[in-house]
């Protein structure tokens, strides 16, 4: 695996998809980018999706990530709910695949354990735990586009080469066990 590793997470949505960009350099990890794609002022579906593919190959290409990341959608009541986030989620996928950039899954419970350590916790505890590691000035306006840095720091420590194969229950573990890895 390369020295530098650039990786996109997602957050899927048909209103608000969120994304975050981190760059794995040596021992280090580094925010590039974050932020949301705002879907909702478009009222067609297909509008939408064509949408989110574009904007995640705008990304792809700006960014040259090596991987991509990506929530997977939770189990809901919601039949259409789940349909049209499984087709945003399916789309963004696309995108990646269309460019080449192998994708990964992960559950949200999953995310949230890697990230805080609960796999139970809020929104709100997985955005202050990211501008705590991160150093973050202020919270996100749409905690959409910290879960998706959220997904990307998951991905990050479930591939991470480094660690040896470690697995780590949180950002707490990873920072006492490698202090001067995270700037």
């Amino acid at each position: 695996m390369k020295p530098e590793r650039i990786i996109l997470g997602i957050d899927p949505g048909t209103n608000i998809m969120g994304y975050g960009l981190i760059k794995n350099q040596g021992t280090k990890i580094n925010l590039l980018a974050f932020g949301v794609i705002q879907l909702s002022k478009y009222d067609n579906q297909a509008l939408k999706l064509k949408k989110i593919f574009e904007r995640v190959l705008n990304l792809i290409d700006e960014y040259n990530p090596d991987e991509v990341a990506l929530e997977a959608p939770f189990y809901g009541k919601n039949v259409q709910s789940m349909l049209k986030l499984g087709r945003a989620q399916g789309v963004a996928m696309a995108a990646a695949l269309y460019r080449s950039v192998p994708i990964f899954e992960y559950s949200p419970k999953k995310i949230k354990q890697s990230i805080t350590g609960n796999g139970n916790a809020s929104k709100e505890q997985v955005a202050a735990m990211l501008m705590s590691l991160l150093a973050l000035k202020e919270k996100p306006k749409y905690l959409d586009s910290s879960d998706a840095l959220g997904v990307a720091l998951c991905h990050y420590f479930q591939k991470n080469p480094s660690t040896g194969g470690s697995s780590y229950s949180g950002w707490g573990q990873f920072v006492n066990k490698n202090p001067g890895r995270v700037v």
